[in-house]
């Protein structure tokens, strides 16, 4: 029950800027750490061999840290340790403030969603700024709530540590960029390999509050996006709410032809649509706390 008591913390809570304020993040000291490593090692040649020698070295570091950590001070550090790396409370809070941002004016809401998409903000209508904060609800729903629980429930504490300094290094290092395409190679891979299943899992989650289409849909839907693990949540996202999500967006100035998911789902969106996808968030959260506490309650 340590992931289920976890959840409701977080939930709770979130992350209360007052302590925040006062001393660093966990994810904020693994950012310092991965930028660190970033700017000494990534010079000269053999870069993804040097690249894959450093996710090697935080990888077994994490889950030695989450090992000792555990011995040391049991299930209570467990517990709040694991509150702290999940996200769901911070993640609505950050999808409806762009919506209500966007109520305000379209250029609130273009600022406002720039601070949760990477992608160009300054030429986008309202649909676009809607669209992008959804986008990001879905992505983020598994990176930041449902991929954590499943590696704490897998491994512990370990794994949580594990599961964040590889997540928080394909954030920092894993573009294909001419700075990181070898250097964050290792980091890219490893991310879609520890994606995989909880992506999919969060998938499965949102298409069944919804289930107005197959699952077979989903999945073809999915294997269109950039992404071997975000297309399914925007997948599911995108028929559970009958709107059209992915497609063509600016990056650095340069248009993309990426198909959209659900084609022929609503495309004219606005505020209102992304109060409708922080809904689908919690109810998708209320659905993974009850399978925690009966994978819990089993294993007793």
């Amino acid at each position: 029950m340590t992931l289920v008591i976890a959840m409701l913390l977080d939930a709770i809570f979130g992350e209360p800027k007052a302590l925040w304020d006062r001393v660093p993040h966990p994810a904020i000291l693994m950012g310092r750490l991965i930028g660190a490593m970033d700017k000494r090692f990534n010079t000269g040649h053999a870069r993804r061999i040097k690249g894959t020698a450093v996710m090697l070295s935080l990888s077994l570091g994490a889950l030695a840290l989450g090992a000792i950590v555990h011995g040391l001070l049991g299930g209570i550090a467990d517990i709040i340790i694991c509150a702290i790396l999940l996200a769901q409370k911070s993640l609505t809070q950050h999808v409806k403030t762009v919506g209500d941002a966007l109520r305000l004016s379209l250029g609130d809401g273009r600022q406002t969603v720039a601070m949760i998409v990477g992608r160009d903000t300054g030429a986008m209508d309202q649909s676009a700024v809607a669209r992008g904060a959804i986008e990001s609800a879905a992505e983020n729903l598994s990176d930041g709530i449902i991929a954590p629980a499943f590696w704490f429930a897998l491994g512990g504490l370990p794994g949580l540590l594990f599961y964040k300094i590889t997540n928080t290094a394909d954030s920092m290092i894993g573009y294909k960029t001419p700075r990181h395409l070898d250097f964050g190679w290792a980091a890219a891979r490893l991310d879609d390999v520890v994606n995989w299943i909880p992506a999919r899992i969060t998938g499965l989650l949102i298409w069944a509050l919804n289930p107005n289409t197959s699952l077979a849909t989903i999945r073809s839907e999915a294997a269109l996006h950039r992404s071997p693990n975000a297309g399914w949540p925007e997948a599911a996202m995108a028929r559970n709410l009958n709107i059209a999500l992915s497609g063509p967006r600016i990056y650095d100035g340069q248009l993309t032809d990426d198909p959209y998911v659900n084609p022929l789902g609503n495309r004219d969106l606005g505020p209102s649509d992304i109060d409708r996808a922080v809904r689908v968030l919690w109810q998708t959260w209320v659905a993974a706390l009850c399978a925690a506490a009966i994978i819990g309650f089993v294993c007793l």
